[in-house]
């Protein structure tokens, strides 16, 4: 009788067991993703580091750059006799593009809907500075008053976050687009499987 009664719960134990594990290994990229972003908000490096594949993401940003130089100096300077002098200069500008970028504020700002633009001299924004007089953000006693109305907004707005779909696309690879508004240039941030349950950041397609 007992041995009747124990197989079906067994088999009940092992249902969840599985179901449970493959919620769970469905969800992994999202968590990996949340947890990510959390960290290189907060440039928690240890974190930021568990959770990128930075050799990857090298290879990715040399070779996304070096496309998204090539197509402006193609439509900037075609025709031109400046272009080779253009793509020399644009090469100069890749390593140490793809330097700043490979680190924890280059993921910050990527996770942000900041990529790299290929500009000169172009770095990911640092992070934001701690109040200098050791407030913790709690409000003032003295708040300053509202603008008034009709008051034009402040030149120094943080732009509004941009639009993020996020999606499997294959077993292996996780995919989080983002876009600023219709019609903006849209890139990705591509997350692949290490394991069965660890994704790392390894790529981004700035083609959109």
């Amino acid at each position: 009788m007992k041995g009747r009664v124990g197989r079906p719960l067994l088999i009940a134990l092992i249902v969840v067991v599985v179901v449970a594990v493959s919620g769970y290994a469905y969800a992994s990229p999202y968590i990996a993703l949340d947890r990510l972003k959390r960290a290189a908000d907060s440039r928690d490096v240890a974190t930021v580091n568990e959770y990128v594949d930075y050799p990857a993401l090298r290879d990715s940003l040399k070779l996304q750059v070096t496309g998204l130089l090539t197509r402006r100096l193609d439509v900037q300077h075609n025709g031109n006799p400046l272009a080779a002098i253009g793509a020399m200069i644009g090469v100069a500008l890749i390593g140490p593009l793809v330097d700043a970028y490979a680190t924890p504020d280059g993921v910050a700002a990527l996770l942000n809907g900041m990529p790299p633009r290929g500009e000169p001299g172009e770095r990911p924004p640092p992070p934001p500075a701690a109040p200098a007089d050791g407030s913790t953000g709690k409000p003032a006693d003295n708040p300053a008053p509202p603008p008034a109305p009709g008051a034009s907004r402040s030149e120094k707005t943080p732009p509004q976050p941009p639009q993020t779909t996020a999606g499997y696309r294959g077993v292996n690879e996780f995919v989080v687009s983002y876009q600023h508004g219709v019609g903006d240039t849209r890139y990705a941030a591509i997350f692949r499987r290490h394991g069965l349950f660890m994704w790392k950041l390894s790529a981004v397609d700035l083609n959109g």
